[in-house]
């Protein structure tokens, strides 16, 4: 049995959307066993460090001179979340690919400081080469966007953050 990267992307985008719990596929030179949990356990996301803490722990001379030090920019930097307390998640509703924009040559949907509005576009996912439009719930500021162009994302994988209002 021969299988390619996408036919295997394609495979574990449906069985996720399934109550299947294990599936096996043999053949003589290849084998594929894949387990899914029954409940999904959420990893908290981990906040974000303000430019001033690293400059607090920027090496001396003297460390520089023995260890190699990359130093973080300011505006590369993630901003510090103010009052994240409220603001809303725009998850995947399925296992697929993110695109910011509806093609590469053009404009993302949103970007980080832009205001939308209940029921715009804010990206697309595409899942067994069908490119769905998510639409945006609430209407806010979008605050952050948690994933790169062309990433793969997972059901339920926050995708933005909007501050309601």
């Amino acid at each position: 049995m021969s299988i390619n990267f996408q036919e295997l992307r394609d495979l574990l985008g449906a069985i996720s959307q399934t109550d299947i719990t294990e599936l096996t596929l043999k053949s003589d030179d290849f084998e594929l066993t894949v387990r899914k949990e029954k409940a999904l356990v959420s990893v908290p996301q981990v906040a974000a460090i303000s430019p001033t803490v690293v400059e607090k722990f920027k090496p001396t001379t003297a460390q520089t001179n023995s260890v190699a030090v990359a130093d973080v920019a300011p505006e590369a930097a993630p901003t510090p979340m103010v009052d994240d307390k409220k603001w809303i998640d725009i998850t995947s509703p399925m296992v697929g690919t993110f695109y910011s924009a509806p093609a590469p040559e053009e404009e993302p949907f949103v970007a980080v400081g832009d205001r939308i509005n209940k029921g715009d576009t804010v990206c697309i996912i595409e899942a067994m080469k069908l490119m769905n439009e998510i639409e945006g719930e609430v209407s806010g500021q979008i605050m952050e966007i948690s994933v790169q162009n062309g990433e793969p994302v997972e059901f339920g994988q926050v995708l933005m953050r909007v501050n309601p209002g």
